[in-house]
């Protein structure tokens, strides 16, 4: 069974002063928002061509998105 005491490295650290948090990023809203479903359209499996390479945009069983390459 721990006994560790948690309150000492509390207080010390309360009295070190506080550090300011780091400001929250909040992503920019995307200009064009797809649903899945129009992407898609039924298929679990589609090709996506960029820059000359083959990308495979995959539904899995749990019903989420993978991007391989």
């Amino acid at each position: 069974m721990s006994t560790y005491n948690s309150a000492p490295f509390l207080m010390r650290s309360e009295t070190a002063g506080a550090q300011p948090k780091p400001a929250v990023h909040m992503l920019a809203v995307p200009s064009r928002t797809l649903s899945s479903d129009a992407i898609m359209r039924g298929e679990r499996e589609i090709g996506i061509e960029h820059h000359g390479a083959l990308y495979r945009l995959k539904v899995t069983r749990q019903g989420k998105l993978i991007l391989n390459k």
